[in-house]
């Protein structure tokens, strides 16, 4: 007589599909070779920004560069894909837009973007926009990473006394690669705005300040995604730093 076995259900496998940092399921699954901890690619780049260990075990994964001990799990990502249903169209349409150069808006007529790039070798530029041609072909140096678009809305109401400096940016729409920090986007609203040197901003995604190292990637991943948020593009709200000491 066949023994009838338990159906299993997803949750049964969560401890094996989710990621330890952001709770999620494992979005590209990447394994730390020394201790074979795996994350989603986007949320162990970001820790090993900070930190050369591993965020579950604690082992120092690299002196000096973690990233090269990093592998991509395409088995357990095609294993994830079959086990949680939709989730592999959800992240083919996600891929989608930010492959696309000219997002719209609402279904709309096409926005008109800037790009930032990177920020220099030396850690404080920022490319110019790609409408204006500044910065020669620095434009075009990230063009190669995945795009994604935001929205810069300025927010109001803080009551803060340099609020009236902080005004709405003239094109809100920006491109550019997942790879840009927060801290560029800082930079970037500073000299659109002809901010001093010595103001200082906030950055918010869905009402929380983001980190100065966050990337776009990571704050599309684990607060604008993982909140529910369908529409594009991403928005990021700024406004003048409010000192809660």
């Amino acid at each position: 007589m066949a023994a009838t076995g338990r159906k299993h259900l997803v949750r049964d496998f969560n401890h094996f599909i989710t990621c330890y940092l952001c709770r999620g399921y494992l979005i590209k699954p990447t394994t730390v070779t020394e201790c074979l901890h795996t994350f989603c690619k986007s949320c162990i780049v970001q820790h090993f920004e900070e930190s050369n260990d591993c965020p579950k075990c604690g082992i120092q994964v690299h002196e000096t560069n973690p990233l090269e001990m990093l592998r991509l799990d395409n088995t357990l990502e095609e294993i994830i894909f079959k086990l949680v249903p939709g989730l592999r169209e959800k992240e083919q349409q996600e891929l989608e837009f930010l492959k696309k150069n000219q997002p719209k808006e609402n279904g709309q007529e096409s926005m008109k973007c800037q790009r930032i790039g990177l920020p220099d070798a030396a850690g404080d530029g920022v490319a110019g926009d790609a409408e204006d041609g500044d910065g020669g072909g620095d434009d075009d140096h990230h063009r190669s990473d995945p795009q994604i678009a935001i929205c810069l809305d300025c927010l109001r109401n803080t009551g803060q006394s340099g609020e009236s400096t902080v005004t709405d940016l003239m094109k809100r729409f920006i491109r550019c690669s997942s790879r840009v920090t927060v801290g560029t986007i800082k930079k970037f609203l500073s000299l659109k705005l002809k901010l001093p040197s010595s103001y200082e901003l906030d950055v918010l995604c869905n009402g929380e300040i983001m980190g100065r190292d966050h990337t776009l990637e990571f704050i599309y991943m684990t607060r604008w995604r993982l909140h529910g948020e369908n529409t594009y593009p991403m928005v990021l709200e700024y406004r003048p730093r409010i000192d809660f000491g």
